[in-house]
């Protein structure tokens, strides 16, 4: 049987990896500042991390949300000591796209309205209501089309009320800053502004902070920054370092009822003993403090790159965008220097979005390749 072919590969093959390096076959090391897709947030096999999953997995791997999971207790308190979340619930599920659905429906239940607002560059998911929030018509299938999604510029909150005050929205969805999209982000007046709006039409905000969430800008969640309050906060990527774990924080404001959200595989017991571990290795190692720190290295060494248009992003979730396609550099980064980096809808973007526990010499490797690079462009 041949695999479905839905992915452009690169021929490289990883059998191992440890803290910011990965190897493959021929045991070739290549230093990871992509965490694949910004997962690996305390670092490939941290020992903390494996110990905690050997552990559960010799006691119990999994069963059902039918019994009780006091797992799910520990993480739900940790979690809300560490992010400063006070009094929000918790849900947890499998993966981003499955966290930003159950907020969509969420919200619809809890104001009774039915279309959504999300914005121009957005990447929220592959799923049914995820994806056709998505501003990415490619991966939209006609039976996802038939969601109402309004989509808008990032920053115009006049066009944000023109749409609200319809009272036909149940959501706004919004990534702070932008992933796939190119790391763009609007100012701290957009998103206050935003958050008043629903406020005053009744309308779920929704933060999606799938790919910025769990210490990687610096702050725990991105739109800490901004001093809102959203309705509903998804998040999945970091949180399980690769185990597969999503979740929504839901504010105290929207009521629970039995059979209103539900999950086979979400929350059980080896996510939970992961998700602990990372909020464990987090807090231990001061790693919101170290994505700052690094971020401000990172972006001074950039000034001096040739052909540099702009540096966005923050924290650890970092853009280079060129004056031209960055594809070859890509690539020639992988290969011939044996450095992972991500790209993103704007061609001209390369992504940075290492595991957290990355430091200023891993940095000085980057920047030296990338000089060399440039070089022969």
């Amino acid at each position: 049987m041949s695999l479905f072919n839905v992915y452009p590969l690169f021929d490289i093959t990883p059998v191992s990896a440890k803290d910011l390096y990965v190897y493959d076959e021929n045991n070739v090391e290549y230093l990871d500042l992509y965490g694949g897709h910004a997962v690996i947030s305390i670092g490939h096999s941290h020992p903390k991390y494996v110990s905690a999953i050997s552990n559960q997995v010799e006691k119990l791997g999994f069963y059902s949300n039918a019994i009780q999971n006091p797992l799910q207790v520990k993480l739900a308190d940790k979690l809300e000591a560490l992010s400063g979340c006070k009094d929000y619930q918790l849900f947890l599920c499998n993966s981003g796209a499955e966290a930003n659905e159950n907020a969509l429906k969420l919200a619809s239940f809890h104001n009774g309205k039915k279309k959504v607002l999300a914005f121009k560059n957005s990447f929220h998911g592959r799923t049914s209501a995820a994806v056709a929030a998505t501003d990415n018509p490619k991966i939209v299938a006609p039976i996802n089309a038939q969601q109402e999604v309004d989509f808008l510029e990032l920053g115009d909150l006049d066009a944000v009320e023109t749409v609200l005050k319809q009272n036909e929205t149940c959501a706004v969805i919004v990534e702070f800053i932008q992933g796939v999209g190119g790391l763009d982000q609007s100012t701290t007046e957009f998103y206050q502004g935003l958050d008043k709006l629903c406020k005053q039409y009744n309308t779920a905000l929704i933060a999606d902070e799938v790919q910025s969430g769990f210490g990687r800008t610096g702050d725990f969640f991105a739109y800490q920054k901004h001093n809102i309050t959203p309705d509903i906060i998804s998040m999945a990527k970091g949180m399980g370092n690769g185990f597969p774990v999503g979740g929504i924080l839901i504010h105290p404001s929207i009521k629970a009822s039995y059979g209103l959200l539900g999950t086979t595989f979400g929350g059980n017991h080896l996510a939970c003993a992961a998700t602990l571990s990372v909020l464990d290795v987090l807090e231990e190692e001061k790693l919101m403090k170290n994505a700052k720190n690094i971020s401000d290295y990172f972006q001074e060494k950039a000034k001096s790159l040739p052909n540099l248009k702009s540096i966005k992003g923050r924290g650890l979730m970092l853009g280079l965008e060129f004056k031209f396609p960055i594809s070859e550099l890509r690539k020639k980064l992988i290969f011939d220097h044996h450095i992972f980096t991500g790209s993103a809808k704007n061609p001209n973007l390369l992504r940075i979005l290492p595991p957290l526990t990355i430091q200023e010499k891993h940095i000085d490797l980057f920047f030296d390749a990338t000089c060399k690079v440039l070089k022969t462009l």
